[in-house]
């Protein structure tokens, strides 16, 4: 059977529409994810962020409560208000205070007491720009390469391997379609653990300010998981910047 000329551009077409999608690059796919995000004259012009919500701490004994409160301000500023009931352990209410003033790195247990964050957590925290590091990672020295396709929950995700100039390395997962991202994994050496692995699932994204924010959080690692269901967010709010210096 001969095949005739229209045929043969339709084969054409479809087999460079399927080399055209497996040519994406790293950088292709982070200019995706900014738009599908928002765009970058809308995440530049966030200054800051407050974030309220509720959470759910996975423990042996069984789940605990709490609430969360965040504060971000550019370029890397952060604190994280942590409340968790422990009556189920037959304790009183915990807090953590966890501060970073982009230099330094700080943390309050009601049940350790304070205590400063050093190695990768800091490190950690020093790359994690507000309002995302994917705005100017060239600029800070990080590399982003293409590691293929993997699949998240039942959906095809872009996985990308973020190496910055200093601190642990990461991976970040990208849906395929929405090109919003759904999973974040990095390693980092732990005082009180050693290295642990911890992997952020993101879903329920939600439009604030024309600016897509996930409402579900599940932290999970070896030691713990954690659920962050989110309430609010606020931005460009006026925060003190006495509010991420150590205490």
């Amino acid at each position: 059977m001969r095949v005739g000329l229209t045929g043969l551009l339709l084969v054409a077409l479809v087999l460079g529409g399927t080399h055209a999608a497996r040519a994406q690059t790293a950088d292709e796919i982070v200019d995706k994810t900014i738009a599908a995000i928002g765009g970058r004259e809308a995440l530049g012009k966030l200054t800051s962020r407050h974030t309220t919500g509720k959470m759910t701490v996975s423990t042996p004994a069984g789940d605990l409560p709490g609430t969360i409160e965040i504060f971000n301000q550019a370029p890397n500023l952060t604190r994280t208000l942590l409340t968790i009931d422990l009556s189920a352990l037959g304790a009183g209410t915990m807090t953590v205070d966890q501060r970073f003033d982009g230099t330094a790195g700080s943390a309050v247990d009601s049940m350790q007491g304070p205590r400063d964050i050093t190695g990768d957590q800091l490190a950690n925290m020093k790359n994690a720009d507000f309002p995302t590091p994917l705005l100017r990672y060239k600029e800070k020295g990080m590399k982003i390469a293409l590691a293929g396709k993997e699949k998240v929950g039942d959906k095809d995700a872009y996985a990308l391997t973020i190496t910055p100039q200093a601190g642990p390395s990461s991976r970040l997962f990208v849906d395929a379609e929405s090109y919003l991202p759904v999973r974040i994994v990095v390693t980092l050496d732990v005082p009180e653990a050693g290295k642990v692995e911890q992997t952020s699932q993101l879903s329920d994204y939600r439009d604030v300010d024309g600016i897509k924010v996930p409402f579900s959080i599940r932290n999970s690692s070896a030691v713990q998981t954690v659920v962050i269901k989110v309430d609010k967010v606020e931005h460009n709010v006026p925060i003190d910047a006495a509010l991420f210096r150590k205490q």
